[in-house]
């Protein structure tokens, strides 16, 4: 931003000196290098803190990773990458032989279970059986019913559904791979339908400017040229640099993180944006600009600085 300052300025000085025909000596040039450092200088720090900055801005999803209920091994895959599906729609499923074979082992042990709680009861009430008998089968009973009950539900989880409407991205898994129920290794990743967040990282030196409700603006590398408007939705009252866990050790200064950024959570406000919110990727890479009520006439200078910045987003090396 200095930089687009001082080349502004260094533009102005020449048109200066060449239409004015001010002659070019010791003391006429030092004078304007000076005078345009002060200038310069005090423009960038009232508006750096009343108007923050950040070159860092980014659009974060939420990723739900799928991981089965059970262990098996896959063998349909029917969901397509990056296509809509609804809740409940089949993502995949795994050979259900073996939870079958449970279920039926279980029901045929569950109907001879009943039949000897029915003996057994008969038998106490013609006062020739055991009490302790029938409480025995009763319990055995109960207990398969409910070994039963998991095991219907495991078969169930033979089929993975969709958690809710969205989409699969990078789709990997294939029939014939073996699908674990450990979390630490999820079968595939599911992006539900919600709208991005947009959060932008402001250095700490401006906090007291940072307030909810602040008019602000972003301007996204993806869309070079474009400036959008925007309003902060919250400021975040934490930083992650600032996190501590329990653990074996102290904290001490030595590894101190670094002192960490601000995240300023902003919504887009602007009509202009709709025709491009589905075609920026999650995770797009921005700038951002802040506007408070202090020295609002300052606020001009940042919008004009961030939509050259703008435009050097059509300006990029090839490799």
């Amino acid at each position: 931003m200095e930089t687009l300052l001082l080349l502004t300025y260094t533009a102005i000085c020449v048109v200066i000196f060449k239409i004015f025909r001010i002659p070019k000596n010791k003391w006429t040039v030092p004078t304007a290098a000076l005078g345009g450092v002060v200038l310069v200088g005090c423009l960038v720090f009232f508006m750096n803190y009343n108007h923050p900055y950040s070159e860092v801005l980014r659009s974060y999803f939420i990723s739900t990773p799928i991981s089965p209920n059970v262990s098996g091994q896959v063998i349909d895959v029917p969901v397509q990458r990056d296509h809509i599906v609804k809740k409940g729609d089949v993502l995949f499923r795994l050979d259900s032989t073996p939870f079958e074979s449970k279920v039926k082992s279980l029901e045929a042990q569950l109907v001879s279970a009943k039949s000897d709680v029915n003996r057994a009861a008969a038998l106490v009430e013609r006062n020739v059986g055991n009490r302790r008998d029938l409480d025995q089968a009763t319990a055995r009973a109960n207990d398969l019913e409910a070994q039963l009950l998991g095991a219907r539900y495991d078969l169930d989880s033979t089929t993975v559904r969709a958690p809710a409407d969205g989409t699969v991205t990078q789709l990997i898994l294939r029939p014939g791979v073996r699908a674990t129920r450990f979390a630490t290794r999820p079968s595939m990743v599911f992006v539900p339908s919600e709208d991005y967040f947009y959060v932008a990282w402001m250095r700490q030196n401006s906090q007291l400017r940072l307030e909810a409700g602040a008019a602000a603006e972003i301007a996204f590398d993806g869309l070079p040229g474009q400036v959008f408007q925007a309003k902060v939705r919250r400021v975040l009252p934490v930083i992650g640099e600032g996190q501590i866990q329990p653990g074996g050790n102290l904290v001490s200064f030595t590894g101190s993180p670094p002192p960490g950024r601000v995240p300023v959570v902003l919504d887009i406000t602007d009509p202009a944006f709709e025709p491009y919110r589905a075609e920026l990727p999650g995770g797009a890479f921005g700038q951002a600009a802040v506007y408070s009520e202090h020295a609002k006439e300052l606020a001009v200078m940042r919008k004009i600085l961030l939509r050259m910045s703008s435009w050097l987003n059509y300006i990029y090396p090839f490799h």
